[in-house]
């Protein structure tokens, strides 16, 4: 596929062709919703956006969900990704997307390669949010997911989560 991103539907293939369950591409497929309804959001407020990399990285950010539900699949999405000849800044959003991110420490525990997991671009953070608003493929509130973090003793995840809805919805300001 090289550096051209893929279109929505390419993007589909490419779940579908590596055997994402039914379940995770429409997961997948409202968290593209929810991505891009709050990157235009962002966008109408002056924030320079990738749409179109917003969408296709919130639509692929779950591909390594293909070969295991593990944290894991991060880091097997973005080899995936990576072999399918996808460009570095979708690779980038499947291997950030996570808990609001990883720290290096953490992946140090996972066994990952040295590299950041936390998602530093915009669009990194906004595919990052989104999937942290979508169970399955219903839109919850974000407390929920924070609240799940805490139950299961991530007290860290559940803070950079906190933190990532902080940053997103002050960006939107009273476009929330």
């Amino acid at each position: 596929m090289s550096n051209r991103l893929p279109s929505r539907e390419q993007a589909i293939e490419l779940l579908r062709k590596n055997n994402c369950p039914p379940i995770v591409i429409s997961h997948c497929e409202a968290v593209a919703e929810v991505a891009l309804e709050t990157a235009n959001k962002l966008e109408k407020k002056g924030q320079k956006i990738d749409l179109k990399l917003v969408e296709v990285g919130a639509l692929l950010h779950d591909l390594g969900r293909s070969k295991t539900h593990t944290v894991d699949h991060a880091v097997i999405g973005a080899k995936i990704a990576e072999s399918a000849g996808l460009p570095e800044p979708v690779v980038r959003i499947i291997k950030r997307h996570v808990g609001g991110g990883i720290t290096a420490e953490e992946a140090e525990k996972f066994g990952w390669p040295k590299d950041v997991y936390v998602p530093l671009t915009l669009e990194e953070k906004i595919v990052s949010y989104a999937d942290k608003v979508i169970e399955q493929s219903k839109r919850v509130p974000i407390e929920l997911e924070i609240e799940q973090l805490r139950m299961e003793y991530k007290d860290e995840a559940a803070e950079r989560v906190r933190k990532l809805n902080e940053e997103i919805t002050s960006l939107l300001g009273n476009e929330t």
